[in-house]
């Protein structure tokens, strides 16, 4: 009996649902199914019983679930534990942060701590908050800058720091790209580049309420996993996007990002997450001099 294939069988547990559970552990349901069936191979009992409608737990199921989190939840605590005592002798801080945090504000908070700090040295992991915070939870992360989920883990904590507002990106010979800004219902009739949702919820869910609430229908013609592909696509005249004004500080030749009016709900929400209860000076230290510096961070946002 493997870790692994508790983690899958506890995922596949709570959301009594394989295809849900598989997004949520990024595999494949078939893959997620083998674990499964090989965790009931070792121990000798079903623990699920699925049809091609439904998938519910077994008497065995219901007792190993509670089991298992338990035990999940003992080696995680180890593992942080652990990591944090090797940090502490060499003075590591191990931070992740999404693409638009990695090019705002995480500069300007390791300016802020390295001048407080210079003897700690500063490991980055630039991501998707869909795997930073399961970095988080396996030890191998101790802060992550991220979009705050909707339904967040009770193990994790998260402090929210800021909207980042959105701007469109416009190739730089577009007739929008002259204005001073843009409303939704100037975009009605434009070409639209789009992140995955699966993997940016917060991102495509904006794009897709700012039109519903203005009463259109977004035309998407393209849908693109990472942020420069999405600027990419937009400097090569293929449709504009959407993006967190943060995105205006990549790398962009021919792009134009011009700031979107007239709307509530064009803010993207950011917050600094952690393991709850792991004990971590540094990384309290460095929270403590975001929180100092929140200000100026929201006036760049």
């Amino acid at each position: 009996m493997e870790l692994h294939q508790l983690r899958c069988f506890v995922a596949a547990a709570e959301e009594l649902h394989f295809g849900r559970a598989a997004q949520r552990l990024e595999m494949l349901p078939s893959a997620l199914g083998r674990y499964i069936r090989l965790l009931e191979d070792d121990l000798g009992t079903r623990l699920m019983t699925r049809t091609t409608r439904s998938v519910t737990l077994t008497d065995d199921g219901v007792v190993l679930l509670k089991e298992a989190r338990a035990l999940l939840a003992q080696a995680d605590n180890l593992a942080v534990k652990f990591q944090a005592r090797g940090r502490k002798q060499g003075a590591i801080i191990r931070v992740g942060a999404i693409d638009s945090a990695a090019a705002g504000l995480l500069p300007m908070l390791l300016s802020d701590f390295r001048e407080q700090r210079p003897d700690v040295t500063v490991r980055l992991t630039e991501d998707k908050t869909i795997r930073l915070l399961p970095a988080l939870l396996s030890g191998r992360l101790d802060m992550a800058l991220v979009r705050p989920p909707q339904k967040p883990d009770k193990r994790l904590e998260f402090l929210f720091l800021l909207h980042e507002t959105a701007v469109v990106a416009v190739p730089d010979h577009h007739p929008l790209a002259s204005r001073k800004r843009v409303t939704v219902a100037d975009l009605a009739e434009q070409p639209l580049i789009v992140p995955e949702r699966r993997s940016r919820p917060h991102s495509h869910d904006l794009t897709m309420k700012l039109f519903a609430q203005a009463g259109l229908q977004a035309r998407i013609i393209q849908i693109a996993n990472e942020k420069q592909t999405i600027v990419n696509l937009v400097a090569a005249e293929l449709g504009v996007a959407i993006v967190p004004r943060w995105t205006s500080r990549m790398a962009a030749r021919g792009v134009r990002f011009v700031p979107l009016a007239g709307s509530d709900m064009n803010r993207l929400p950011l917050a600094a997450a952690w393991t709850r209860g792991a004990r971590d000076s540094i990384r309290d230290e460095m929270l403590g001099i975001l929180k100092a510096s929140l200000k100026r961070y929201a006036r760049e946002a």
